[in-house]
């Protein structure tokens, strides 16, 4: 069974989570918004946070630098008794210019996809408060 049912989070890197050299942040930053992502999802669903419990897989595409902003998002695409299978995308919507000034940006004409995602979050049956109208 799958749905429409969906969130998305935009964020700013900030320079705090350069982990590498150049200003680079580390992968697992997206992985944090998916956390995000599929807790809100949970709460839509069933009124209740909910246990993240794995991905399937994850696809690194792209680098992320500090100063970039993000738009993460993800779509429920299967929703099991206590379960809820999500598949996210983490897009760069603008990207920091370090090579013209240590401020510069540009919004990107096209979002540069930056990492995949496909993961499971469980709401134990005590916790649901299932929404009908999700």
């Amino acid at each position: 069974m799958t749905s429409d049912i969906t969130s998305t989070l935009r964020v700013r890197i900030g320079q705090e989570e350069a982990h590498y050299g150049g200003n680079l942040v580390e992968g697992a930053r997206m992985l944090k918004l998916f956390g995000d992502v599929i807790t809100e999802i949970a709460v839509i669903t069933d009124g209740d946070e909910g246990l993240f419990v794995g991905y399937s897989n994850i696809e690194f595409t792209a680098p992320v630098y500090a100063g970039d902003f993000i738009e993460a998002t993800g779509r429920v695409v299967k929703i099991g008794n206590t379960s809820r299978t999500v598949e996210f995308e983490a897009k760069k919507i603008i990207a920091s210019r370090y090579d013209l000034s240590p401020s510069a940006a540009d919004v990107l004409k096209e979002p540069v996809v930056v990492c995949r995602a496909t993961g499971t979050t469980v709401i134990p049956k005590e916790h649901s408060r299932k929404n009908p109208d999700a």
